[in-house]
C-alpha cells in the first residue's frame, strides 16, 4: 500500500511541476506536510544534496524519499512515479507539435507556461531562503528583530554569491567551501 501511495504522490508532483526539478520543490513542501515522510528542514538538506549530486534534482529527491520510506522498492516506485507524467506528456506534445508546429495558439500556450514555471521556481527559492536564512522560532520566542536573521549564513551567502560571480570555478568548489564553513559555524555553537 505504501508503494502505491508513493507512486501516486510523486505522479502528482511530476504531473503539475512544470519547469524542471526546482519547480517540484513547492509540491514537495506540501507533500512533507501531508505525509510526514520528511520535514521542511529535511527537504532543504535534500535540495542541497540533490544539487550536488549528478542527475535531475526532482528524481534525486524522489529517490531519497522513496528509499527512506520503503527501501529500494520505494526508491524505484517514487522515481518512476515522478517521471511517468513527463514521459506521457512529452509523447503527446511531440505528436501534437508535429501536426500544429506553426499554430499561433500553440505558440501562445507555450509562452504562457514560461511565467508559471518562473513563479514555481521563485516560490521554491523563497521557501529555501526562509528555511535557511531566517530563524522564525527564535524570533517568535524573543520578539527581538535581530533574532529573526541568521547573520553568519546571510554573510556566507553574500560572500559565495560575490565569489561565484567573480570567479568561474567549478560549483563543487563552492559547495565544499560552504560545507566547511557550515561545519566551522556549528563547531562554534
Amino acid at each position: 500500500m505504501i508503494l502505491l501511495r508513493l507512486f501516486l504522490e510523486y505522479f502528482k508532483v511530476g504531473l503539475f511541476a512544470v519547469g524542471g526539478g526546482n519547480a517540484t520543490i513547492p509540491f514537495l513542501y506540501e507533500l512533507a506536510e501531508t505525509t510526514g515522510w520528511f520535514s521542511a528542514v529535511d527537504l532543504t538538506n535534500m535540495i542541497a544534496v540533490s544539487e550536488a549530486t549528478p542527475g535531475p534534482i526532482g528524481v534525486n529527491m524522489a529517490s531519497y524519499v522513496g528509499y527512506t520510506v520503503a527501501s529500494v522498492g520505494g526508491l524505484v516506485v517514487a522515481s518512476v512515479g515522478l517521471v511517468t507524467p513527463s514521459v506521457i506528456i512529452i509523447l503527446i506534445v511531440a505528436s501534437f507539435l508535429k501536426k500544429y508546429r506553426e499554430n499561433r495558439l500553440v505558440e501562445a500556450a507555450f509562452s504562457g507556461l514560461r511565467p508559471a514555471s518562473m513563479a514555481l521556481i521563485s516560490a521554491a527559492f523563497l521557501r529555501i531562503v526562509r528555511v535557511t536564512l531566517l530563524r522564525e522560532e527564535l524570533f517568535a520566542a524573543s520578539g527581538v528583530l535581530t533574532d529573526l536573521f541568521s547573520f553568519p549564513l546571510i554573510l556566507l551567502a553574500a560572500v559565495l554569491f560575490f565569489l561565484m560571480r567573480k570567479f568561474k570555478w567549478h560549483p563543487l568548489v563552492f559547495i565544499a567551501a560552504s560545507a566547511a564553513v557550515g561545519i566551522l559555524l556549528r563547531l562554534g555553537e
